[in-house]
């Protein structure tokens, strides 16, 4: 069997732009969606060699969205393990960690992975989001923000 490491981020724009940390945790936040064509889903992609996870999930969201700006919050990693079925490869477990991250960036410019995006509340994105593991990396950083309000606003991550 093959193991495969990727790397993800939830995204949130809050209002028009980075929230404060009193506001991180306020429920005018709208959380970024991909449609992959089949699945709306987060960014994320294949952790490369020499890269640790939070790089990985950084240079991803660049080369996905576009997006340059992001603010990592601190404290939230997530892991999701799943297993699935490869004509190339056969049964491959993969393994994809998850950041929690802002944005001020409305317009995303898209890789070719991706057909559309949207950013939608709560209770729309995950109803929108088509997998069981994306729910529950959902509600985990929703759940995240309600209960935690750092006291320091999120660290500034460069693009690659």
């Amino acid at each position: 069997m093959r193991d495969e490491r990727s790397a993800g981020v939830v995204v949130f724009l809050h209002g028009d732009g980075h929230p404060t940390p009193q506001q991180i945790g306020d429920s005018s936040r709208r959380f970024l969606l991909l449609n992959y064509g089949r699945h709306w889903d987060f960014a994320k992609g294949h952790v490369e060699p020499g890269e640790t996870d939070h790089q990985a999930a950084v240079r991803e969201l660049f080369e996905e969205t576009g997006i340059s700006d992001a603010k990592f919050v601190e404290g939230f990693v997530r892991e999701v393990d799943y297993y699935f079925r490869s004509s190339r490869h056969g049964v491959v477990h993969k393994t994809v960690v998850f950041f929690l991250a802002t944005t001020a960036t409305t317009e995303v410019k898209l890789s070719d992975e991706h057909i559309g995006f949207t950013f939608l509340d709560f209770d729309q994105a995950i109803t929108k989001v088509s997998y069981a593991s994306a729910r529950e990396i959902l509600r985990a950083a929703a759940g995240f923000l309600e209960a935690n309000t750092p006291a320091d606003p999120p660290e500034r991550t460069s693009p690659p």
